[in-house]
């Protein structure tokens, strides 16, 4: 998995919120208080967060169910199983070969 792919997930974990509410304190206390600015990028970066969460869930339920159903079919191609453990340019190249089949 890339480091670009490893960031992504990270930041849909729960400890990434704990890092935004510790950073968000901070800036409260030690930075400039709450102007428009600080809320406005602290607002940004707690929604981008809450949508990351949201599309992890997301696709890890979309991936259980396509795991399911290739296991389910004996003729699968068990190739696929581990797509996504792949980079977005390999995942890419996959589905080109499997459209192509």
């Amino acid at each position: 998995m890339s480091w670009l792919t490893k960031l992504g997930v990270a930041t849909s974990r729960p400890a990434a919120f704990v890092v935004f509410l510790a950073y968000g304190s901070c800036w409260l206390v030690l930075g400039n208080g709450l102007d428009w600015h600080s809320f406005a990028t602290l607002a940004t970066w707690g929604m981008t967060l809450l949508i990351q969460r949201s599309e992890h869930r997301d696709t890890q339920a979309i991936h259980a169910k396509l795991d399911e159903l290739l296991r389910a079919v004996g003729n699968a191609d068990d190739d696929l199983m581990d797509v996504d453990k792949k980079d977005a340019e390999e995942v890419e190249r996959e589905r080109a070969h499997v459209q192509a089949s």
